[in-house]
């Protein structure tokens, strides 16, 4: 992990480490809550943030709640689109991914099944960017 924390550093990366808020604070990164698991250290984190960024996993209603409870800086609302990551899952499209967007009360960022041509499809008003897993794999 010190080697990507590193490299993300060193290309003006940012890097959210998921679920253990002591990891995140150890590698100078943010930190991603995840939303069926759970997030070790969150309070520490909070309480040490210091402007380190923190996303919430936002996949309905009850995800809204908990990003402004926490005042999370951005939600990654997903999955967007159908995913090889959870394959059989449904994406909800454009329409249901820009409600949870609008409502979110921060900047949502487009998580499952992006690539830059998606984000075209998806309401400009309410994406703040795209994040990616498999869009990534294979990049050098």
């Amino acid at each position: 992990m010190g080697r990507v924390a590193r490299l993300c550093r060193a290309r003006g990366l940012v890097l959210l480490i998921g679920g253990d808020g002591r990891a995140a604070l150890a590698y100078g990164a943010g930190l991603h809550v995840p939303d069926r698991a759970n997030c070790r250290n969150l309070l520490i984190f909070l309480m040490n943030r210091r402007g380190r960024l923190l996303s919430v996993a936002l996949h309905g209603r009850g995800g809204v709640a908990r990003a402004r409870r926490l005042r999370a800086d951005a939600a990654l609302v997903s999955p967007a689109f159908p995913t090889a990551s959870h394959p059989g899952a449904p994406g909800l499209g454009p329409h249901r991914w820009g409600a949870l967007a609008r409502v979110a009360g921060r900047p949502a960022v487009a998580l499952g099944g992006m690539d830059a041509r998606r984000l075209r499809r998806l309401p400009r008003r309410w994406a703040a960017g795209w994040a990616a897993i498999g869009a990534w794999q294979g990049a050098r």
